[in-house]
Order: C-alpha cells, then sequence, then structure tokens
C-alpha cells in the first residue's frame, strides 16, 4: 500500500484541562485505498443504522487493515457507542453473547456481524466497563488492528500511527511492552498470527517479549486456546502461523503432543506441516480443517485391521486426547475422522438413540469386505 500526499485531516479533542489537541490521523479515499465497493454492504447498513440512532459507529480492526492491503476480509467487526442492550433495540435479529464482556452477534441470513461496545481503560487494557473511541483504541493489540472506517464518509481514523505502520509492514504493540502478554498472553498468538499473514516484520523488542512471556500460555484456559487453534486452521496460510508458532516455541502451548511427536518421532514434523500445506491450498469452502493436525497421529496409531464396529470410537477417543488441551466441538472432531476412515473404504454411519437423543457414530463393514 502507497500513501498519497501529506496528512491534512486530523481530529481534535480537549485535554483534562481544556486545551484544544490532536488525537488521531483521519485518511481521505485518496490515502488510504478502500474501494466503497469491497466494503460488505450488510455491515456498511448497519454501521449506518447505529448512526442514524445516534450512535457513533464504525468497522474495525482486520477488515480495515485487509481492505487496505487489498485483501478480501473474512470477517467484518464493528465498534460502536450503543451499549449492547441499545444495538439489540436497533437489531432485533440479534443477540448479546460473552460473560466478561458483552458483544451483540446481528445475524443476515447465513452470516454473523460481531459488534462492540467501545470500552474502557480505567480498569486497564483487559476491563469490562464501556468506554470512549479514544479509550477503545488503547484497548487494541497491535497498530495495524487498531483502524477505524468511517463507511459514510469513507474515512479511515487513526489515533495509533497503525497506517504508518501498515505502509512500512512492521507489527507494532499499542499497549506497553511490560504489560501487553500479562494481560493477556493470547496476544503472543495474534502477534505471529498477523506477522504471518501479512508477511510483515516483527520488531526486536517484540521479538524477545514473545519469547521472554512465552509460558505465559500455560495458564490459558483450554476454551480460549481452542478459540485461537480455530481461527488458525479457518485462516489462509495455516502452515505458516503454526511454523511461526513452532519457531518461537509457542506451538507447543497449543498441541503439546503433537509437539514431542515433532520433536521424538522421525519423519512426524513433516507429514504433520505437509497436512496444514495441503490445507492452505483446498479451497473447498465444506473442507474439514480440523483433519489437518490430527490425520499423522490418527494415520499412525490405528490398527485399520481391528473388528468393527468398536474401531471409529476407539479413534474417537484417542484423537481427542491426542488434542488436549484443544477441545474442539464433538461432531467437527467426528467429521474430520470420517473423511480419514473414508479413505480407508470404511463408512461411518452417524445414529441417533430414540432414548435421550444423542448422536453415535458407527464403523460399518469395509469396502470389499462383503460382510
Amino acid at each position: 500500500m502507497e500513501l498519497k500526499g501529506r496528512i491534512l485531516r486530523f481530529r481534535y479533542s480537549r485535554d483534562k484541562d481544556g486545551k484544544t489537541e490532536r488525537k488521531a490521523a483521519v485518511y481521505t479515499k485518496d490515502e488510504h485505498n478502500i474501494a466503497a465497493g469491497d466494503v460488505d454492504r450488510d455491515a456498511a447498513y448497519i454501521c449506518s443504522r447505529l448512526r442514524v440512532e445516534g450512535y457513533e459507529t464504525y468497522i474495525v480492526g482486520g477488515a480495515v487493515r485487509d481492505l487496505m492491503l487489498g485483501n478480501k476480509p473474512k470477517d467484518f467487526d464493528i465498534a460502536s457507542a450503543a451499549s449492547p442492550a441499545q444495538i439489540k433495540k436497533v437489531f432485533r435479529n440479534s443477540r448479546a453473547i460473552g460473560r466478561r464482556f458483552r458483544l451483540v452477534h446481528v445475524f443476515f441470513g447465513n452470516k454473523i456481524y460481531e459488534l462492540a461496545t467501545f470500552r474502557s481503560v480505567k480498569d486497564g487494557t483487559d476491563g469490562n466497563t464501556f468506554g470512549s473511541i479514544e479509550e477503545d483504541v488503547l484497548r487494541r493489540d497491535f497498530s495495524l488492528n487498531a483502524l477505524f472506517y468511517d463507511t459514510e464518509q469513507e474515512l479511515v481514523i487513526d489515533y495509533v500511527g497503525g497506517v504508518e505502520d501498515i505502509r512500512k509492514r512492521i507489527i507494532n504493540p499499542i499497549i506497553p511492552l511490560d504489560a501487553i502478554f500479562r494481560d493477556d498472553p493470547v496476544r503472543m498468538i495474534r502477534a505471529l498470527k498477523y506477522a504471518a499473514m501479512t508477511g510483515f516484520e516483527i520488531p526486536p523488542a517484540l521479538r524477545n517479549r514473545i519469547k521472554a512471556d512465552s509460558r505465559l500460555l500455560e495458564a490459558v484456559p483450554p476454551s480460549r486456546l481452542t478459540e485461537e487453534v480455530v481461527k488458525i486452521l479457518n485462516s489462509s496460510c495455516p502452515d505458516r502461523i503454526v511454523a511461526a508458532l513452532d519457531s518461537f516455541g509457542l506451538y507447543q502451548y497449543l498441541q503439546p503432543n503433537a509437539y514431542r511427536l515433532m520433536e521424538k518421532k522421525k519423519g512426524f514434523k513433516q507429514q504433520y506441516m505437509a497436512s496444514l500445506e495441503a490445507l492452505a491450498k483446498n479451497t473447498d469452502e465444506n473442507k474439514c480443517a480440523l483433519r489437518a493436525v490430527i490425520e499423522g497421529y490418527v494415520e499412525a496409531n490405528t490398527d485399520w485391521t481391528e473388528a468393527m464396529p468398536e474401531l471409529f470410537r476407539k479413534t474417537f477417543f484417542s484423537a481427542r486426547r491426542f488434542m488436549i488441551p484443544i477441545s474442539p466441538q464433538r461432531r467437527e472432531l467426528a467429521a474430520a475422522l470420517r473423511e480419514i476412515f473414508a479413505e480407508h473404504g470404511i463408512t461411518v454411519k452417524k445414529t441417533r438413540s430414540l432414548y435421550d437423543g444423542r448422536v453415535f457414530y458407527e464403523a460399518g463393514p469395509r469396502a470389499g469386505d462383503g460382510s
């Protein structure tokens, strides 16, 4: 991305003494290069509706970054001055989620848009109180993800030099280095993910802090690690992200059993990475991404001559233990295993108990068994 000309517009506010001070750079469409036609229409409509109701609202985060880089965003997240209750009042097709900090999902057909209320910094960078846009930007992790896009005026609002960092192709933290990972260790995973996705550089101070703080990931709940792994597998470059995490010594906290096999079993790492590379090249929207991180283990630890129908159940629980602390949804794990079994000529049928409605999977005879 190449910026055109000098920044001519700024956003101002008053400090605690009542003096006017410059707060944010404002980039016009000729400077940020985002084409309005590339912005999701439903996301723009949500912003417009909330603005009509009097709530300052923007597209934020990775979507703005991707649009500026000329890439197609996978999601369009939105930040607003409206509270979750106010958002739900405007959009009946919505629901509030989250316990620590309430978010709202707005539904348009099969699309989901995540709306967050501006957050305050009065309780630190991981607090749960609402605030202003000027506070909210200080809660975001890295400058390239801290840009706000005004869909009506086609402006990018930049409080933290994110546009300049995108131009320089560098990952810069917003939160001070002595606090950023202590407050939320998952930010280490995100930093390496963003670097792998964009090809941006991680500066030495940030690299050193990630390596020094890596053990903080041991305390992250399995649910959050699972969420990050799912995002990685469904990204455009899971192979590059996992390679980056492994090079920094972080992947051992996401997949410790896989990491141990990479260290001890000859050829396992090559096979594991090859599965991730194949996933990256797979353009099928119905692909089962989870398969990439279990097929090497399943192939090496399944006795395909074993009698049916217990083979699938046994393999399912073995694969589930292998993935700890990651805990994917049962149906996702079952779908991945069904694909692997199918390649061995084994059809796995899904049945539902008439007694309590629970779902069971049962491996049928192999193709050609005649049984």
